[in-house]
């Protein structure tokens, strides 16, 4: 006789941040929550009712007071039975109060296990899940709001409502195989290459939907280049609203790599100045310009200055042979001394880094060659790992197009496609995945 599944342990941990404050909360959740309860509280709270409690140490005496929340299973995060104490938030009496979690039978909580217990439990599907961590991440509005669409649903609406399409198209393809004596051509009545189209369609919807919203999650690195005193730093200044550069008017300034992080449209841009490339016998200033370019090879985007004074020289010319396959945009700065207006022409901007003439022309063309367009409504968070499913589906769809003159490779590649697709929601995932998923997040989440 098969012995009964193993009870899920208890786990706790502090679920609010490190350091003090006005409230603490230490979250348990698992099987038997009722017996640590009744030891730390003298009873089991009335489920999902905030009562006022003292919390006890095993002598029965008072480690600290506050709310207590119980939430009987499955009518909690986890899913599991889950008691949350909700005392002053100072970090010594918080950890009695863990520790007196643990002395009742608790573990420690490993990084994201309380989510990735909800997955589990069929809570929250994965992208679901992952939507916790990144509105806890989100570094602007726009991201915080894709990633509560995330954790609503909706971008795993989205992926169910691919799922479901290709099952139906997946039936009427194997119902064709499975019964080739029928003379009905099942695929041309229901028109499946139709609906081959409208999947085609609605993937290609969602993708550029997903692009937006890992822009929003993961941000843009930029890296400022060019010959020393061309401005860069005054550049860097400009787009972050204060002095993070040192700006003189000597040659060579900058001798290290000055990183910040800034918002263009709620999209994260993480500006790298860096040293001016020149060839000189400064030890110093050729470990700043070998830094540079390790800096350039980590970047989506170039911004090369150059005087507009005298434009695009040999000097320039060399740079831009050099950078690799990344977008690029030239920026003729001192406009303020040349006397020319701002403007814009192909990837070239004429701008004063001084005076911030052009500038907004430079966050428009930045936001364009990121592929950025204003999130709608519709827009929710996405991860790289959720761009590669989505791309795979799409190659998948692509091949089954190429493969319907011979229908077991059409099934076949409509299943691939579905898979991929599963993937992301953690319908088909595995175990290593979902531990290095989950190891990111806060512990106590």
């Amino acid at each position: 006789m098969a012995s009964p599944p193993a009870k899920p342990d208890l786990i706790a941990a502090i679920a609010t941040a490190p350091g003090r404050g006005g409230v603490g909360v230490v979250r348990v959740s698992g099987a038997d929550v009722a017996p640590l309860a009744t030891a730390i509280l003298g009873r089991v709270p009335a489920p999902r009712r905030a009562t006022f409690n003292r919390f006890l140490d095993a002598a029965g005496e008072v480690l600290d007071e506050g709310i207590a929340l119980y939430f009987a299973a499955p009518h909690s995060f986890t899913g599991e039975h889950v008691l949350e104490l909700q005392g002053h938030g100072g970090p010594v009496v918080l950890d009695l109060v863990l520790r007196r979690c643990i002395e009742l039978g608790a573990r420690l909580a490993e990084p994201g296990e309380f989510s990735r217990r909800a997955f589990l439990n069929g809570k929250l599907d994965l992208a679901q899940a992952e939507a916790v961590a990144d509105l806890i991440d989100a570094a602007s509005n726009e991201a915080a709001r894709s990633a509560v669409r995330s954790l609503a649903g909706v971008f795993s609406a989205r992926i169910a409502e691919l799922v479901e399409g290709l099952t139906r198209l997946r039936m009427l393809v194997e119902a064709t195989l499975d019964f080739p004596e029928e003379e009905i051509d099942f695929l041309k009545q229901a028109d499946a290459f139709g609906r081959l189209d409208a999947l085609d369609a609605s993937l290609a919807a969602v993708r550029a939907q997903a692009r937006q919203g890992a822009l929003l999650r993961e941000g843009l690195t930029v890296v400022l280049i060019g010959q020393p005193n061309v401005g860069k730093s005054s550049l860097l200044n400009q787009l972050a609203g204060f002095e993070a550069a040192i700006v003189t008017e000597i040659a060579g300034t900058t001798r290290d790599t000055v990183r910040e992080a800034i918002q263009i449209q709620g999209v994260p841009l993480h500006v790298v100045d860096t040293a001016g490339l020149r060839e000189t016998d400064d030890a110093v200033e050729r470990l700043g310009i070998a830094r540079t370019w390790a800096a350039v090879e980590k970047a989506d985007v170039a911004l090369l200055l150059v005087d507009a004074a005298h434009g695009l020289g040999g000097e320039e010319t060399a740079i831009l042979a050099r950078l690799p396959q990344i977008v690029r945009l030239t920026i003729h700065n001192k406009i303020d001394v040349t006397g020319e207006a701002p403007r814009v022409a192909g990837d070239e901007i004429w701008l004063s880094a001084r005076t911030g003439a052009g500038v907004e022309l430079l966050r428009t063309k930045l936001l364009e060659a990121a592929g950025w367009r204003a999130a709608g409504e519709g827009a929710f968070m996405a991860r790289t790992r959720h761009l590669d499913a989505l791309g795979r589906a799409a190659t998948h769809l692509s091949a089954a197009r190429a493969s319907t003159a011979q229908l077991e490779l059409f099934a076949e590649e409509l299943r691939l496609a579905q898979a991929a697709l599963s993937e992301i929601t953690g319908e088909f995932t595995a175990d290593d995945l979902l531990g290095e998923i989950f190891s990111s997040f806060c512990i106590g989440k």
